[in-house]
Parts: structure tokens; sequence; C-alpha cells
């Protein structure tokens, strides 16, 4: 493998490994192999007709597989760390990440050196607080610190969002961040003129981490809040939440969880309210696209970006 390519690897339970390849296929989908010695004696025996295995391949972990991919140069694995650990945390799976023989929680250290300034759409700027930048007059510049939660610019459906985010934002909207990642979706938003914007997530860390990106930006309550919840299970976060009070509703996460959360992107958007959603790869669009029409929302645009689609979807007056 060349030098400039980083090889990422996925360790889950072997029951959880279609999920894990599915993730994995929605990082980069250019390939990938899997290690799965679960069934090595009967595979062998039943290709080979052979009783003897060498002693190495005996040895091999029997309870777990492993997803090897490998990102290109031109992008971010940093980012593609990130949304791994997220995608597989919302779907329950226990995993661990290694990147170049390097742990997971080592990104802690060595994440920095992948994010530089970056424009996005016509007026957004995402630049990470160690860094230096003279916005232009008519920029709006984050200050990001994306540490270990997902979202700092660089994915496709990221920048799907922020561009949405940027012709409907109106001064004094209001808007719901449903799986907020590290807070850029909410960060743009108030960026750009809303007057108060709440996240939610149900990985603890990056309920926690956006709230720390929001407040270096000077955002706290009651202009920011996070929840470290399911709006679909915690009925009472929901209402807490608010129902019915939201001009907009981003959802940058995957094709099942908006088509699982259609119903109560419903029920949060105000009537005329937008939802603004990705994470959805492209052979899942038409999916998307039917739950949130049966759940009573009207679809205006799809967009598609590398690979990627995002849908902004209107709730009827």
């Amino acid at each position: 493998m060349d030098k400039n390519w980083t090889e990422i690897i996925i360790t889950v339970p072997v029951a959880d490994g279609e999920t894990a390849a599915s993730v994995a296929q929605m990082t980069v989908p250019y390939g990938m192999y899997i290690e799965d010695y679960s069934d090595l004696e009967e595979a062998v025996e039943e290709i080979a007709h052979i009783d003897l295995i060498d002693e190495e391949l005996v040895a091999r972990d029997r309870e777990h597989a492993k997803v090897h991919i490998y990102i290109s140069p031109e992008e971010n694995p940093a980012e593609a760390v990130s949304f791994i650990r997220e995608r597989l945390t919302a779907e329950g799976v226990e995993h661990t990440v290694e990147t170049q023989g390097v742990q997971e929680a080592d990104w802690a250290f060595g994440w920095k050196k992948y994010y530089h300034p970056m424009k996005i759409g016509k007026r957004v700027v995402v630049c990470p607080t160690w860094e230096e930048y003279t916005a232009a007059e008519d920029e709006v510049v984050l200050r990001l610190d994306p540490g270990m939660a997902f979202g700092s610019g660089t994915h496709h459906t990221t920048q799907m969002c922020i561009r949405l985010l940027e012709e409907t934002v109106f001064p004094g909207c209001k808007l719901l961040d449903m799986g907020c990642g590290s807070g850029i979706l909410s960060l743009t938003a108030l960026a750009l003129g809303a007057e108060k914007a709440v996240g939610v997530d149900i990985d603890p860390l990056a309920a926690k981490i956006s709230g720390e990106n929001l407040a270096l930006s000077g955002y706290v309550e009651p202009q920011f809040k996070a929840y470290h919840a399911d709006l679909i299970k915690d009925k009472e976060i929901a209402e807490t939440v608010g129902l019915g009070c939201y001009d907009l509703v981003a959802a940058n996460i995957v094709a099942d969880a908006i088509i699982a959360l259609s119903g109560a992107i419903f029920a949060h958007l105000k009537p005329g309210g937008s939802l603004l959603s990705s994470g959805i790869i492209m052979p899942r669009l038409d999916e998307v696209t039917a739950a949130l029409q049966a759940a009573g929302l009207e679809v205006r645009r799809r967009d598609e970006q590398g690979g990627w689609a995002a849908v902004w979807a209107v709730k009827p007056q």
C-alpha cells in the first residue's frame, strides 16, 4: 500500500460483521476486505477437503471480524474514523478502530494535522481553532475543534447540509440538529443568523463535544443546548426539546435513522418548516424520499455529491 494511503481496521463481534461492512462502505465506496475466521474449519474442509490447517490460521480470533478499508491521500482519515465510530455507536455495535497500527484513542493526539481552513458554499469557512484565518467581508467563519466527533466539514454529507443552511436560515429562526456530532450544523445556523439551535445525539461524546464547540464561539444556553438522547425512545426529552416549534431540522445521519425519525422530524417542525437531511448513500435515496413523503413531508429538492445525497423537504402549511 502506498504510504500516502491510510488503512483503517474496524474490529467487531462476528455477528455484527455485516453492519460494520455497511458502515465501511458508506465511508469509502471503492473497496474493502473482511477477515472472518468464525467458520474456518468447516470452510477449509468443504473447499479444500483437508484436515490440517496452518497453525497461524488456527490461532486467529474466531469471535471477531475485521473490516479493512483504505483512505486515499485526498480524503481525511480522521473524519473517516469519527464517522465510523458514530455510526457503529448509533447501531449499538461494540467496536475498536485502528489506523496504521495506531489505536483509536491515539487520534486524540494526531488528528489535528488533517484539518485546515476550508470554504464551503458561498459564505461559510470552517477553521480549526489552532489555525489563523482572515475572513473576507461576506464570509462567516466557524471556529471548530472537532475532536473525536464526526463533522469537520470535509465530508460530502456535511458540505451539502451547510449549503442548504445557507439557503434556508433566516434571522430569528430555530434549528433542531438531529445527530449533532461536532455541532457544526448548529454552529453554522447560529453564525448565519438563527436565534436558537438544539443538538441531539445518541452518542454522549458527541453531545459533550458539540456543547464545547458552540461555547468556544460564545453560543451557550439559551442559544444552544445539546442533549444525549434518542428522540424516538425518549418521549420526555422529545417534549422537552419541543414539538412543532422548529423552523429547520438538520439530520446529517444515515438512511435508516432518517427513515426511523421521519415521524419525529414532522412532529418537531413548524408548518412550513424545512428538513435538511443527508448521510444518504445514493442507492437508498428513493427509499428515504418515500419515507419522508409517507410521514407527510413534501420533497423540495435532492442534491448529490460524491456518491451521497441530501434531501430538502418541507412540512406543509
